[in-house]
Order: C-alpha cells, then structure tokens, then sequence
C-alpha cells in the first residue's frame, strides 16, 4: 500500500470467494447505487430531488400531485430465494435491495440525478483536512417504534457495518473510518474520524446498504426510519410493508401498502405485470420492452445511466502487457454497431473511461471510434500482426455475452482472431476470477474515486486489469486530499488521461436501466443512479386518481 492510498483495515475488503454468503456479483449490486465526488461541488449539505433527468425514452409519468390516497402496490422484483435477508446491512439479492429502501434510510444518498441528497443526515462537513468530518443530524426524526433518531444511533450502525466478525456490505466502502477516535459531540452530532484524508468519504458513507438503525437493532423484529414498517418476510417469496404514519417526509408514502414479491423467472415477472397481477417489474430485457410498450395497460420506464461492462486487459500478461495492443484493441471497436446489437439499443456510446456522471469527468478527450487500419498499424509495431486470443464470458449481466460475440465478428477486420470462451457464472467468479488475460465484467453507476478504489488501484479488491502505475496513484491520492474542487478536478483529469492512453479497460458503452409498470401506477420517474424503479422509490409511487 503506498502512502498516496487510503488505508482499509484488515478484514473490510471482500475477497474473490464467496464472503459471509456474498459473491462478487451480489457486492456489485449493493454497491451500485455508490458514488465519490459530489458532482454539484460542494463537500456538505443537502441537495434536492430535482426535476425529470429527461432520460427516459419510454413514457415519463404523472406528477404525484395527481394521486390518490391508499391502495397496495404490488411490485415484481427480479431474483431472490431461500438466502434472502430483511438486515439492514447485508442485503444480497434484488429484492433485498428493493426492502431496505422502505425499511431503513442512510444519513445520505445519490438521488434520480445523481445528486448526492442528506437524507437522514442535515450535514457532513469535513474539518480543516478531510480527515475528520461531522455529521449534524435532521431534528424531529424517529424509528417505527417512536424512539427519536439520536448520535448514539449513528455510531451503533458504524459498529455494526464494520464489525470484523460479520461486516455489512458497507465495510468495503468504510473500512478506512476510525472508529475508536469517532465520538458523539451531543444528541444530534457526531464526530467520525477517518484513518485517512479522503473527500470522497460523504458519498462512501452515504449508500443505501449503510442504513442507520437503534441501538440494539435486531434484524428479527426489523425498525428504522424508512418510509414503510415492516410487517412480513417469507425469504424467496413475498415481503409485505405497511405505511409509516410518522414518517419525517411531509406528505410521503402514499400507498397503505408495500408487496414485494420475487420472480426468478422473467417470463413469469412479465406475464405477471401484463395479467395485472403486480403494478410494477423490474428489468426488463430487449425483447419485453417491446410488449410492455405495445400493450395499452403497461409502460416501459428507460432510465440512462453510469452503468457500463467493461472488457478487461490484462497489462501484466502478454500480449496486453504491450500498450500499443491495448490502442490497436480498442480501435476495433465499432461502438455503434455494439450498442445496437449487444443492448439493443438500450444504451450510449462511451470512451473507455467510467463514471459519466462525474464533475470531474474527462469528457474533452477525443472520442474513440474503429479505426481498423490504425489498429493494423499497431499490431505490426508491436509484432503481433495476426494475433489470436481468449476472451473469457460469462452471462453475468445482460448483454454481455453477445458484446463477446459481436466483438469478435469485428477483430476479424484487422486480422484478429478472437475465440469467445462462455463459462457459468459461478466459474467465471470462482477462483480464476482476476486471472484472465482477457475477460469482461460489470459495474454500477459510481464515480470516479470510488470506481477507482474498487476496480483500479494496485490496492482495489478487484484490480482485473492489474494496472499498477505510480504516477497515477500518486495523482489520485492527492486527489483524495484536495478539498478544493477544481484543483481536484485538475488532478483527476490528469489521472483520467493516463488511464485513457495507457489503461487496461475497454468501455464500450453506458447500458440503459429499463422497469416496466402499470398505467394505473404514477410516480416512477428516471434515474441515473441505476437502481430499478426510481431507486425503489415507493414512498413516491401510488395509484392515479
């Protein structure tokens, strides 16, 4: 670890096994809502929701202003089964996902414009270095049982989150907090410590999987703050929420009712929403948009995103150890074509860089485009005319494993032979996982510092392109430190160019998230952070009146 990164202590990175029940996979979907800078430029206080992203190439719906009271929503959720949780802090599956945000709620989070939002938190403000920050708490807050939201509440959660034996799923993001030089300041203020500068820390703390809960929270008998009280959990099956009366958001939820119900099958999701048997699925394929948009009942929502599924090279393994192979690979790309044919449609072109959403986002670079005699030329220089490699694939997400497939219909152009070898998901994150020369993988809406900690640095837990450069590090860990906004900016442009010329990702395009829903439903509204159905967001939805 050098001394421009941000310590984690021992036992807050997962590994690439299965940890505490929780595969690769699963951590990326908690994380996915995740962020680092505060795009609108501040380091504190809160942002508003905003107004419609204008994203959406479905249908937008009506305001909330035109619904009416009461009713049980009945949403569709993708996946789930026998090791479904209701815990605050270790939800694996998607419908676990979709019960924390009506049960708990995180001091902060990034909302439909990728804004970052205080939630249950007033303030975060950093001291005179962003090594110490303190949160200020919203007054008036209380738990489903009545007990008022309190300092000692925050601290609790922090334990829990980070406790060594079993960590939530925030313990990656966090894990540099200090926690023996955190303290309570009084009822509503907390001072964290971290072990490290790191501006980044508003948008690590402030996700959705780091749900502040009582002292003495039992997962048992589930209580926080959310906008819906819990009333029953049958893991693989349904969850039922009830309305929070009390709830500290003027005029929110506006069903009676919350059913989450799971649908492995997405045949069966869909046949339910088109039957009317729920009011809202989530994820819905190619093919399906097209029968949710052409039946006069039921809408698609298409929300842009940072989503992106990245080809991954590795730079310390021939033949991508020589950079000009890594150029020459990405010239071969036909990004257009690609979109079209491996998301049908349901995303935009990128330029092997992340984090779209980012102020600081390198969006000056020249955009790439195939440049088939380019890539010939520098294939020859590095004396790999005619090469042929392996890319490993796996269904892991859609539309990656026909990303493979028309990726290597197009090497054929330059010489290039590409031989697509598909394995299960469960191999392809099994202990070979980070080993292959040549693969591909999956990412969520973050940006840049955080993606960076995760996927990049020589300390990140899942460096798959194994890229390891000193001046690089050393600009993002002056990054970590600058509070100045736009001398950080200047850093992480810096870094962003190095990453375009000499990186090991090839980012292709940034995919569409896409839900279906009722047209006696109203409220759903795009989102760029990703998450289905406006990041779960039911207190918002109910029936049109």
């Amino acid at each position: 670890m050098t001394n421009d990164s941000v310590p984690e202590p021992e036992g807050a990175r997962p590994s690439r096994e299965e940890r505490n029940g929780l595969n690769r996979r699963e951590l990326l979907r908690g994380a996915m809502a995740g962020g680092t800078l505060l795009a609108t430029g501040g380091l504190l206080a809160a942002c508003g929701s905003g107004s419609d992203s204008g994203a959406v190439t479905g249908s937008a719906t009506t305001t909330a202003a035109k619904l009416r009271a009461g009713g049980n929503l009945r949403v569709g959720v993708a996946g789930g089964g026998a090791q479904d949780t209701i815990d605050a802090h270790v939800p694996i599956s998607d419908p676990d996902v979709a019960r924390v945000y009506q049960l708990y709620e995180p001091l902060a989070i990034r909302n439909e414009q990728f804004e970052l939002e205080m939630v249950l938190a007033e303030s975060i403000e950093a001291g005179d270095a962003p090594d110490v920050w303190t949160v200020r708490l919203r007054d008036g807050v209380t738990f489903h049982d009545g007990k008022p939201l309190t300092a000692d509440d925050v601290l609790f959660s922090l334990h829990r989150i980070l406790d060594p034996k079993r960590p939530g799923r925030g313990a990656a993001a966090i894990g540099y907090v200090d926690l023996k030089r955190s303290k309570k300041l009084d009822d509503r203020t907390v001072k964290i410590a971290l072990r490290g500068p790191n501006v980044a820390f508003p948008d690590d703390l402030g996700q959705y999987f780091n749900g502040i809960v009582p002292v003495g929270y039992d997962p048992k008998h589930p209580v926080g703050t959310g906008p819906f009280k819990y009333r029953s959990f049958s893991p693989g099956q349904q969850s039922v929420f009830v309305k929070n009366a009390d709830y500290w958001r003027s005029g929110e939820p506006h069903v009676d009712q919350v059913t989450i119900i799971d649908f492995a099958d997405d045949t069966a999701r869909i046949s339910a929403l088109l039957g009317g048997q729920v009011d809202a699925i989530t994820n819905l394929s190619g093919g399906q948009i097209a029968q949710v948009q052409s039946n006069p009942q039921t809408k698609a929502l298409v929300s842009e995103t940072g989503a992106w599924q990245p080809f991954t090279m590795r730079v310390d393994q021939a033949p991508f150890d020589d950079v000009r192979v890594r150029q020459a690979f990405r010239l071969l790309v036909d990004r257009e074509q690609m979109v079209a044919q491996a998301l049908n449609g349901q995303g935009r072109i990128a330029n092997d860089l992340y984090a779209p959403y980012d102020s600081a986002y390198a969006s000056d670079l020249p955009q790439r485009h195939v440049d088939v005699e380019q890539a010939k030329s520098l294939l020859r220089a590095a004396g790999r005319s005619g090469l042929t490699v392996e890319l490993t694939t796996s269904p892991v997400y859609q539309g990656i494993v026909p990303a493979a497939q028309v990726l290597a219909e197009q090497a054929k152009a330059a010489g290039v032979t590409i031989n697509v070898k598909r394995v299960d998901s469960s191999s392809f994150y099994g202990p070979n996982y980070l080993k292959y020369p040549f693969a591909q993988d999956f990412w969520f809406t973050r940006n840049y510092l955080q993606q960076v900690s995760q996927s990049v640095l020589p300390t990140a837990p899942y460096n798959e392109t194994h890229w390891s450069d000193p001046q690089y590090v050393k600009l993002i860990g002056e990054a970590r430190r600058e509070l100045d906004e736009g001398k950080r900016r200047d850093l992480l442009h810096q870094a962003q160019q190095l990453e375009y010329d000499r990186g090991g990702y090839i980012v292709f395009a940034f995919s569409n998230q896409v839900d279906g829903y009722s047209t006696k439903v109203s409220g759903f509204t795009p989102s760029k952070v990703g998450v289905p159905l406006t990041n779960y967001g039911f207190r918002k939805a109910g029936f049109v009146a």
